[in-house]
C-alpha cells in the first residue's frame, strides 16, 4: 500500500507487511492500489517531508466499524483505520491514516462531534505511535487469534447454529482488500473471483464488507471457523447470509 502525495508513503506497505508477514496479508497483493505513490516534481524532494497523515480518535462507540469512521470523516481519503485493543478488549480508540497530510487539519475539525450518541475526540498523532500499535495488535492476535474482541450490536450469539445457504457476509475488511486477499483468507476452500462480491457505497468506495458464495451450505458452515480471525492486522467477522441479501447489497452500490 502506498500513499499519493506523501513522500514517506513508500515505507508503509513494506513495514506493515513485515510486521504481519506470518499471516495472510492483503498488502502483498495490491500493486494496483488506489494509494499508489507518485514521485514528487523535481525540487520538491529538497523540502522537508510533510507530516505522516494520521490522527487518533478517542471515545468511539464500542460497536464502531471502519465504515462508521469513514462516514465520520466523509469527504476525506481514508487509507487505513486501526482499532486499538488492550487485554483483548476494544479501548474506544483508533488511528485513522489519511491520504494527504493537508487532510489532517480537516479531520481535526471533527473533534468533539458526534458518532451516534457519543462525541468523539480527534487528535494529531505520529507515525511511530501508529506503527507501534500495529505491532501490538498483530502480536496479540498471533498469541490468541480467537481472543474476545468487542462484538457489534448486530452480532448474533446464535449465528453458529444459524441455517446456512452457502453464502457468508464478511465485515471489517480493510478498504484496500482485494478478491485475491479474500481467496487467500479462505485458502482451504475452492473459490473463484466471480463468487466474491466486495460491496461499495454510492460514491463507489468499499464499505469494508463483502459476500462470498461457497460451493454448498456445508462449505459455508465449515468456513465459519475463520470467524474473528485476522486478515493482515484486521479481525474479520463472518455471518451466515443468503443470495437475496447479497443481491440487495450489491444493488445498493450500483
Amino acid at each position: 500500500m502506498f500513499y499519493r502525495g506523501y513522500p514517506g508513503g513508500r515505507e508503509m506497505g513494506a513495514k506493515r507487511q513485515r510486521i504481519a508477514h506470518k499471516g495472510p496479508s492483503f498488502y502483498a497483493n495490491s500493486p494496483g492500489s488506489s494509494f499508489m505513490y507518485n514521485a514528487p516534481p523535481n525540487g520538491y524532494a529538497s523540502q522537508p517531508p510533510p507530516h505522516f497523515p494520521v490522527v487518533r480518535l478517542r471515545g468511539l462507540p464500542f460497536d464502531c466499524t471502519e465504515t462508521d469512521v469513514a462516514e465520520f470523516f466523509h469527504g476525506l481519503d481514508i487509507v487505513d483505520v486501526l482499532f486499538v485493543h488492550k487485554g483483548g478488549k476494544f479501548t474506544g480508540e483508533a488511528f485513522c491514516v489519511l491520504g494527504y497530510p493537508l487532510q489532517v487539519d480537516f479531520a481535526l475539525q471533527k473533534n468533539r462531534q458526534n458518532m451516534g450518541r457519543r462525541y468523539v475526540e480527534v487528535f494529531r498523532s505520529k507515525r511511530q505511535d501508529y506503527y507501534k500499535t500495529i505491532a501490538n495488535e498483530v502480536s496479540e492476535s498471533r498469541g490468541s487469534p480467537r481472543r474476545n474482541i468487542p462484538r457489534a450490536k448486530s452480532y448474533d450469539d446464535g449465528k453458529d447454529s444459524a441455517e446456512h445457504a452457502g453464502v457468508l457476509r464478511l465485515r471489517g475488511l480493510p478498504f484496500s482488500a482485494s478478491k485475491d486477499d479474500i481467496m487467500e483468507f479462505f485458502t482451504d476452500f475452492v473459490l473463484s473471483e466471480d463468487s466474491i462480491h466486495i460491496t461499495i457505497n454510492s460514491e463507489g468506495r468499499p464499505t469494508g464488507e463483502a459476500f462470498v458464495e461457497f460451493a454448498n451450505a456445508e462449505d459455508s458452515k465449515a468456513a465459519m471457523a475463520k470467524d474473528r480471525m485476522t486478515l493482515g492486522s484486521r479481525y474479520i467477522e463472518l455471518f451466515p447470509s443468503s443470495v437475496e441479501e447479497l443481491d440487495e447489497a450489491v444493488s445498493r452500490g450500483r
